[in-house]
């Protein structure tokens, strides 16, 4: 039980006991004017189907309000749901849209690839066939050709380059320097002193 049923339980029932407690001065007959004429009856009868009146006024207005609140809570709910079956139809045509996209894509790739691997195809087999019209002995002799004349001029450049290193060289050289060679009169000088020295030593 919720606090507010508690409450409304705890209020009721005092008015209960009230009315009990005071049944018989609630009963006693009064005069009541009602500012067009005079009746006479029990002021607290009176004065409680006031309050019950009042009271069904009020659970009804409680039921009125909970009623349209629940009817506004529904129409609210249908509304979501309408627009949750609009956003999921519109994200699958989305998704529709984009499988179709994906899908030319696809195919447009594929067929540039058919399209590619014909054209190598056909460049191959064009190759293929030139190289069985053109006679291969023909060929690899004239590329011999080729590179013996290519080996040709390799060895003419080289020997022009050998030819002349050897002519700078030999310009940028000193000359070599002749040698001192032995006087022919040097053995008869020598030869003459030994006489002279031997005559001294005689006398």
């Amino acid at each position: 039980m919720s606090l507010r049923a508690l409450l409304l339980l705890l209020v009721g029932t005092a008015i209960v006991a009230f009315i009990g407690i005071n049944w018989s001065v609630m009963t006693a007959p009064t005069d009541l004017n009602l500012v067009f004429m005079e009746i006479r009856a029990p002021l607290g009868l009176v004065l409680l189907g006031l309050m019950a009146l009042l009271s069904a006024v009020f659970v009804g207005l409680i039921a009125y309000t909970q009623g349209t609140v629940l009817m506004e809570t529904r129409r609210h709910a249908k509304e979501l749901s309408v627009q949750r079956e609009l956003a999921d139809k519109a994200e699958a045509s989305r998704f529709t849209e984009l499988r179709a996209h994906l899908d030319r894509e696809v195919s447009r790739l594929s067929e540039v690839i058919a399209n590619q691997t014909r054209e190598t195809l056909s460049r191959v087999d064009r190759a293929e066939t030139g190289l069985r019209d053109r006679p291969v002995d023909a060929e690899i002799g004239r590329l011999v050709q080729t590179v013996e004349g290519h080996n040709r001029e390799l060895h003419a450049r080289i020997d022009r380059l050998e030819i002349g290193l050897r002519e700078r060289l030999a310009g940028q050289l000193p000359a070599p320097t002749p040698r001192p060679t032995a006087l022919p009169n040097a053995a008869p000088l020598q030869a003459g002193g030994g006489e002279s020295a031997g005559a001294a030593s005689a006398s």
